[in-house]
């Protein structure tokens, strides 16, 4: 198990109705991460469209989880 903390980003904030939440996870990877993630607050996106990133850099899915690392999960995002 590996306590870490989620941050999310616009619709994904949105849809959590937070910003950033600690948990304690049992998953292999930053894929199984997100599964948590989305099935606990019910999130539509499918993985293949967000970014993940890790302690402030991109990450690969496949990455596991570290130990009181920062974890983000963002959607594409339209300015304008």
């Amino acid at each position: 198990m590996a306590k870490v903390a989620l941050l999310y980003f616009a619709s994904l904030r949105e849809a959590t109705g937070c910003e950033r939440e600690e948990v304690e996870t049992g998953a292999a990877d930053l894929a199984g991460l997100y599964a948590e993630a989305a099935s606990r607050h019910g999130l539509q996106w499918p993985r293949e469209r967000l970014r993940v990133a890790m302690d402030g850099a991109f990450a690969a899915w496949s990455e596991p989880p570290r130990e009181g690392s920062e974890v983000a999960f963002i959607p594409p995002v339209s300015g304008g």
